[in-house]
């Protein structure tokens, strides 16, 4: 079974959503981070960092100034480390679910954050996210992963993206026996 659950598919598919609400389902302690948009007046300025034990950190936005760039957004490496790379550890090392939403490209600036996302797939425990749909070298890596299920998402199948990560984090008893022990 793998340990690694990454949900990839476009922007507004409800990706975070999936994961935010699989995550108050579950009865794992989970630890991580996901990103939100931070919006004024109705248009995107840029990304936040929330890691689930309430630190935020601005990711990236328009009038950061940074020589990583992704479109019009100035990526602040230096946040994503302080933050979200030292939540990825401290999930690493005492929850047993770590949450990474996400491995995009912005995030893919940091070596601390590739490190991390490494650390965290080979630490045996659950691992839930999302990761960019485009080709990347790193994300494409780790979607070939052996431990790594990729679930596109769409709007058409969110539901059943979210039926189906609530039953890879909560298996039932039934789920858990050996086949042969299963009653038909």
């Amino acid at each position: 079974m793998a340990t690694v659950y990454l949900l990839t598919g476009g922007p507004g598919t409800g990706k975070t959503t999936v994961i935010r609400q699989a995550i108050a389902r579950s009865k794992a302690k989970a630890g991580g981070f996901y990103t939100e948009e931070i919006r004024s007046g109705g248009t995107r300025q840029g990304f936040r960092i929330t890691t689930l034990d309430g630190q935020q950190a601005i990711l990236a936005h328009i009038d950061v100034p940074s020589h990583h760039r992704v479109g019009k957004y100035g990526v602040d490496t230096n946040n994503l480390d302080k933050v979200g790379v030292a939540a990825l550890h401290r999930a690493i090392d005492e929850s047993d679910l770590i949450v990474v939403d996400e491995i995009g490209k912005m995030e893919l600036f940091s070596p601390g954050f590739k490190e991390a996302v490494l650390k965290a797939i080979d630490s045996g425990k659950k691992v839930l996210g999302t990761i960019m749909l485009n080709p990347h070298p790193f994300a494409d890596e780790i979607k070939r992963h052996p431990r790594v299920k990729v679930f596109q998402i769409s709007r058409a199948n969110r539901d059943q993206a979210l039926r189906e990560v609530i039953s890879w984090l909560n298996p039932t008893a039934d789920e858990t026996k050996p086949q042969a022990n299963r009653q038909h």
